[in-house]
């Protein structure tokens, strides 16, 4: 990407207790233990994934028939792995096993091959060996095994590294490496693992020259990624955060713990579709929450979301910046019927957003679109518009490709949620509880259609989003068409805008 421009009161000790075992730094308002999103009429429970502390142990002895590796002989794992037939079963046993110290000594998986960890083992790159688990066997499975210190590059991976098929990685924790600490392939499970402190991300879900299909990431704590802080390394990179997801047709992303992570906790980036974001408590994230950006179809309901975006969003604020930088920031991306999913909009519905750095932005860059020297996805186009080059004059200027052409923010139903802010727990003064629906003013590149207010007027009233139903307590403002467009709850709902019908707004129940 790149920005353009972003209830329930106290928990237990034990999560405190946790924070600080799981080296999480940020301490803020003691939370309630948390929860899915109350809608106005009732409460979802969420059961949170604390597995960093203490994620489920593996067996003690070996499984029948697996072949035991020995952690006091060097490279004894992948030697193993080259000798046996694809389908066999791996039992780490307790202690730090080690690769050989070549940088390319990583375990090459075989297909169906299952490996096991004893509790107490790790798999330890000493950040001399890049990867730890590579190849483009499928259906390989990593169960009960921590991984940590490997040397990946930036925007690679150390857990299936080569983005093979069909990997299940359960109970495990991914930790201390450079990188991402996962790569996806199609049919990937990742299940009640702790990916925790990677240097670029948890997980990296992108598949080089293909889409990902049918991912699940369920369970798992997600928390203090990006400590190599990459936007400082490579400004404008948009590459960091808890996950990352890039083209994925269908995903179910629920029942995480998303938290403390430097960056945005969630990112769909790019040519996503058809992603079920639900369950989840997503907090003290230094950016937003969830970025969906120049994607489809998805539904993100009964998540908890508080305190997210301080950071980056303070940082734009303290510059003079009026962008409505936001916890849930949907750039360029919206419903789409055409393409197959299991919705035809964005529906956003039944989630708590509590103490976050403002709300809800719906925003559309006039002058990024396919083709554009400003779209920052080089090189790609739409789903609905595979060939670049078809996005040029004269033909852009007409149906079909002036409308297909665009990523278009359209189709985005916001409703039963619940927005609490307290300005005295953000500790802002302003521009930090504000909705948006908005664009620029199109002025680029020379031959561009987009030109003026015709994305503005296009995403404000006629693309179908809508905000309805939903509770606000706090100081809310709202933006609509452009960045000087600040309005009260009252003008928000009367022409032309007639937003949040059946919204309730209690102004005193912030401070």
């Amino acid at each position: 990407m790149k920005w353009r421009h972003g209830a329930l009161p106290a928990a237990p000790l034990a999560a405190l207790v946790l924070l600080v075992a799981t080296g999480c730094t940020s301490s803020p308002d003691t939370p309630e233990k948390p929860t899915g999103g109350p809608s106005t009429s009732g409460a979802h429970s969420t059961s949170v994934a604390r597995v960093c502390a203490e994620p489920a142990a593996g067996p003690k002895q070996a499984p029948a028939g697996a072949v035991a590796v020995d952690p006091g002989v060097v490279g004894d794992l992948a030697a193993k792995t080259r000798s046996r037939p694809p389908r066999t079963t791996f039992w780490l046993r307790p202690g730090k096993h080690r690769l050989d110290p070549d940088r390319y000594a990583q375990v090459v998986a075989k297909e169906g091959n299952v490996y096991i960890g004893a509790p107490g083992a790790v798999l330890d790159g000493r950040k001399t060996n890049l990867y730890a688990f590579s190849g483009k066997a499928r259906d390989v499975t990593l169960r009960h095994l921590t991984v940590q210190r490997f040397a990946a590059p930036n925007n690679e991976g150390v857990v299936n590294h080569d983005m093979a098929d069909g990997w299940v990685i359960e109970h495990s924790r991914i930790q201390y490496n450079s990188g991402a600490g996962l790569m996806a392939g199609a049919r990937q499970k990742v299940r009640g693992n702790c990916l925790r402190a990677n240097g670029q991300y948890g997980m990296n879900a992108y598949k080089t020259g293909d889409s990902i299909k049918d991912l699940v990431v369920e369970g798992n704590e997600v928390v203090g990624n990006n400590t190599d802080d990459w936007e400082k390394r490579k400004p404008g990179c948009g590459c960091t955060g808890g996950i990352k997801f890039w083209a994925v047709d269908g995903a179910d992303v629920r029942g995480n713990w998303v938290h403390d992570n430097r960056g945005a906790g969630l990112w769909a980036d790019n040519n996503n579709n058809d992603f079920r974001i639900e369950n989840n408590v997503i907090e003290t994230n230094d950016g937003a929450a969830l970025m969906y950006e120049t994607s489809y179809n998805a539904v993100v309901r009964n998540n908890t979301i508080r305190r997210n975006n301080w950071v980056e969003g303070r940082k734009y604020a303290d510059r003079g910046d009026n962008f409505p930088y936001a916890t849930v920031y949907v750039s360029e991306s919206g419903g789409e019927p055409r393409i197959r999913a299991r919705t035809n909009k964005i529906e956003i519905y039944r989630n708590v957003l509590e103490n976050n750095w403002s709300g809800i932005t719906l925003w559309e860059n006039s002058d990024r679109f396919c083709n554009s020297p400003a779209n920052t996805s080089t090189g790609y186009c739409t789903l609905l518009v595979k060939d670049v080059d078809r996005c040029e004059q004269p033909g852009i200027s007409t149906a079909p490709l002036y409308s297909d052409c665009r990523w278009k923010t359209q189709r985005v139903d916001i409703h039963d949620n619940r927005f609490v802010l307290k300005k005295s727990v953000v500790k802002c003064a302003s521009e930090c509880a504000r909705m948006a629906v908005l664009s620029n003013y199109g002025t680029y590149p020379k031959w561009s259609p987009y030109k003026g207010k015709r994305v503005a007027e296009a995403i404000t009233h006629k693309q179908h989003n809508r905000w309805h139903d939903n509770v606000y307590r706090g100081p809310w403002s709202f933006v609509a068409a452009d960045t000087d467009g600040e309005l009260d709850s009252r003008k928000w709902q009367a022409a032309p805008y007639r937003q949040d019908a059946g919204s309730t707004f209690d102004p005193r129940a912030g401070g």
